[in-house]
């Protein structure tokens, strides 16, 4: 099976119960701090794919950069949404779990055990 991946936040009390429930379950996920390191357009892209998603369903719409962009406007099409995510990487939603084709957003936590 293919190597997890886990963009993931330590700040974050639902990124580490995440990383928590997969490391008991002996997964040792690849570790991507998404903040230091943000996903580019073409990521994302390809992570909405594997989620079944659109950005703006991973947008974290409590985020000071979510009303200064005004991304609440309903106008505001995709690939602006993708690149507002990729330029303000703490818009993304957390955790997400990778595995191949598939991918989860864990919340609750406990979603990233479907990719086991």
């Amino acid at each position: 099976m293919s190597e997890m991946t886990l963009y993931h936040n330590p700040r974050c009390s639902k990124s580490r119960q995440a990383l928590a429930l997969l490391n008991e379950r002996g997964a040792t996920p690849r570790i991507v701090l998404y903040l230091e390191t943000p996903p580019d357009a073409e990521t994302l892209r390809s992570l909405l794919g594997k989620l079944g998603l659109d950005a703006r369903a991973v947008l974290r719409t409590g985020e000071p950069e979510y009303r200064a962009l005004q991304l609440d406007d309903p106008a505001t099409d995709e690939a602006t949404l993708i690149e507002a995510l990729a330029a303000h990487p703490a818009l993304l939603e957390r955790p997400i779990a990778v595995r191949g084709a598939r991918a989860v957003i864990g919340r609750p936590p406990e979603r990233v055990l479907e990719l086991l």
